[in-house]
């Protein structure tokens, strides 16, 4: 059924593109852009959306904070929760240019938030991020013909200072599995699991039958992975399987573990057992340990969530649960 005149269009770009279809308004001359879809529905959903509430701005006048919030309320909802905090948390230093037009917001101006943040490279690359997103944003409604933030720079990534356990450690947290979480860490040590892919285990997806677990997040390669129960921590998914009240395999007072909660219990571990390390390590070690002992890489990638380096790796390789269990149970101590 073809649109009111004025309405707006939606049309299919060419070339392989992850969204390609462009959303204008129905405006006579140049059209404005007000987004890209994944699909035609999904454009002609936005269209209706954007003429039901057109989003009534003066692309010469609008503010950095005005466009934050149009942002907010337009494009940020589509990111991921922890995405979109660490995002909110960036604008927090943006703040001294709230008031500023932003097509006058230079990459200067927005180089000297990133410089300024006082913090590591993390929310450095935040701030740079959030600046693309509202760049690209303010491309889309006319207000700037350039994206100033492809010229930011933040600080690079340090080389990491991470610190496995050795197998004394790991021998010792076998011995003291009486204390609290001491459980989770050993949990931790022998599926590479990230902690928050480990606070959001749900027992409905663990298969004790075939001692495989299904989780994990943050990337295509890790969401949705099947890993391995390794024999020696059976018994520890087996007990926390038994008790859970919430639905999900680790908890704190009945209720789904919270990182502020873990935190508190994992420095107290670290303190009676004169240890320090961060829960990370046990990620690291478990790579580690498997690179140690020849497992074969294409299976520690796929456990673990990463994405195999080789394009004969990552297309033509195919491995079994079989052979990924033959792997993991190669850590025999």
């Amino acid at each position: 059924m073809k649109n009111p005149n004025h309405y707006g269009t939606v049309t299919k770009l060419s070339g392989n593109r992850r969204r390609p279809f462009i959303i204008k308004e129905g405006n006579t001359g140049k059209q404005k852009i007000i987004g890209y879809a994944a699909t035609r529905e999904e454009g002609l959903i936005l269209l209706a959306q954007y003429n039901n509430n057109a989003w009534d701005i003066e692309a010469d006048k609008i503010t950095l904070q005005q466009l934050y919030n149009l942002w907010l309320e337009k494009r940020a909802i589509k990111l991921g929760t922890s995405n979109q905090n660490l995002l909110k948390a960036a604008y927090k230093h943006c703040i001294s240019l709230s008031d500023m037009q932003y097509k006058k917001i230079k990459s200067y101006h927005m180089q000297d938030c990133i410089d300024n943040c006082g913090l590591s490279y993390s929310m450095q690359s935040a701030i740079k991020n959030l600046f693309g997103h509202l760049d690209r944003f303010a491309m889309e409604l006319d207000i700037i013909s350039k994206c100033y933030s492809s010229l930011l720079t933040s600080a690079p990534i340090p080389e990491t200072a991470k610190q496995i356990f050795t197998d004394e450690e790991v021998n010792r947290l076998w011995q003291n599995q009486n204390i609290d979480y001491v459980d989770s860490i050993l949990f931790l040590l022998y599926t590479g699991f990230r902690i928050s892919e480990m606070f959001d285990l749900k027992i409905e997806n663990i298969d004790i039958k075939n001692q495989t677990m299904i989780g994990g997040i943050k990337t295509e390669a890790g969401k949705n992975r099947i890993v391995p129960i390794h024999s020696k921590i059976f018994h520890i998914v087996q007990n926390r399987l038994k008790h859970s009240k919430s639905g999900y395999l680790f908890e704190c007072n009945d209720k789904k573990l919270k990182s502020s909660c873990y935190r508190r219990s994992w420095a107290n571990i670290m303190k009676i057992l004169e240890m320090k390390h961060t829960p990370h390590e046990c990620r690291h070690t478990f790579r580690s340990r498997l690179d140690s002992i020849g497992a074969n890489k294409v299976c520690i990638d796929k456990i673990m969530g990463h994405k195999s380096e080789g394009t004969g790796e990552r297309v033509y390789t195919h491995k079994s649960i079989e052979e990924l269990k033959k792997n993991i149970e190669l850590i025999t101590n």
